[in-house]
């Protein structure tokens, strides 16, 4: 079985998107250098960013979000995001009307069930958790092995928290990965067993 691990761009204050469900600039950094991140050439990073951020997508086989990520993104029209095998839709609803059987999403009741179909998937490769609620509840059933986050130089004040409404204490080790880039700091710790 490959790892878990809970990622997304952050504000400093802990924000995944203003309280409009927006991201803002927290994107920002995937435009702000000149080595494309991918081969549409859309998304342009630092080469510090690339060397640490290609790699780790590279490795990715499954990544689970929650029904309002998928219903924000209109399930990016069936097509899992940034080269990712497959999507598991954490859901108490079934997938929309008219979706296509075929497009490599599963949509599951709860975080256990998606866990297990996304180990499935996933092999030996990484199960990405996206942060929010459901990133804070797979943490929560203490199935993260590690968290991820590209700290991006703004604060929201308010708005949807990188840990969802997690009530618990988790410990996290020490950061084993402080990198720099164009207005992010990439950093990565492991969860505390």
């Amino acid at each position: 079985m490959g790892k878990v691990v809970m990622y997304s761009s952050v504000s400093v204050d802990g924000f995944v998107a203003d309280e409009n469900d927006q991201p803002g600039p927290l994107f920002d950094w995937l435009s702000s250098g000149d080595v494309p991140l991918d081969e549409s050439g859309a998304l342009k990073v630092s080469q510090t960013s690339y060397d640490y951020v290609r790699p780790y997508w590279d490795q990715i086989g499954v990544t689970i979000v929650g029904r309002h990520v998928f219903d924000l993104t209109d399930g990016w029209d069936g097509n899992p995001p940034g080269g990712i095998d497959h999507v598991v839709v954490v859901t108490h609803r079934p997938e929309p009307e008219g979706w296509d059987p075929h497009a490599p999403f599963h949509f599951v009741n709860g975080v256990e069930a998606a866990m297990a179909t996304a180990q499935e998937l996933a092999g030996d490769r990484i199960v990405e958790v996206a942060a929010g609620d459901v990133g804070g509840q797979v943490l929560a059933a203490g199935l993260i092995d590690e968290v991820r986050m590209d700290v991006v130089p703004v604060v929201f004040g308010s708005g949807k928290r990188y840990f969802g409404s997690v009530q618990a204490q988790h410990l996290l080790e020490d950061p084993d990965v402080v990198i720099h880039g164009n207005r992010v700091l990439h950093l990565r710790y492991w969860v505390r067993r």
